[in-house]
């Protein structure tokens, strides 16, 4: 199989590198700008691995995929941005009760599917970022009825695409030898 040709890069990519971090500015354009750097590495991770690899479970005894991660980042941003903050009456991507691990479990459907799913729940947070007043404003965290405001979604979304990359970079590296921040 081939691997993700270039046209299918993100919008954010420009000759397969980052934006620059600002090192300056206002909170929100910090907070997005860090955000989405950690969103395009985690599709660097991912550019260039032949399709049929990234479900590659490559750091036993861990389930751990490019696939599996891709699949659970995108329920990531669907969870956090549309359901909890934004309140979007919408079902999870890669979740029920009955199989809560089917992000890494689970890896049915193309590659090229999660890619696109993964975009659209990115394009829809951002969304959501843009058109909220304030990162003061709220939403409701289910789990225990609290409300959550947009900057601690947007703190706890660095972190977890930071941990995530962790993992990525090393699937990466297991696969085809290549690191990188």
């Amino acid at each position: 199989m081939e691997t993700i040709p270039p046209e299918n890069y993100s919008q954010d990519w420009v000759d397969g590198e980052r934006a620059e971090l600002p090192l300056v500015g206002e909170e929100r354009e910090i907070l997005t700008a860090f955000l989405d750097w950690h969103r395009a590495t985690f599709e660097l991770k991912c550019t260039g691995v032949p399709k049929e690899r990234l479900s590659d479970k490559g750091i036993p005894p861990s389930g751990l995929s490019l696939h599996g991660l891709l699949r659970h980042l995108a329920g990531v941003e669907r969870w956090w941005f549309a359901m909890q903050f934004a309140k979007q009456d919408l079902p999870h991507l890669y979740y029920s009760d009955d199989d809560p691990d089917q992000d890494f479990d689970t890896l049915d459907g193309d590659v090229d599917e999660a890619l696109a799913v993964w975009r659209e729940e990115c394009a829809r947070s951002r969304e959501i970022v843009a058109n909220t007043a304030s990162l003061d404003e709220t939403g409701i965290r289910q789990s225990d009825g609290k409300p959550i405001s947009l900057r601690r979604i947007l703190v706890h979304s660095i972190a977890e695409y930071a941990r995530h990359n962790g993992h990525a970079d090393l699937l990466r590296e297991r696969i085809d030898g290549k690191t990188g921040m």
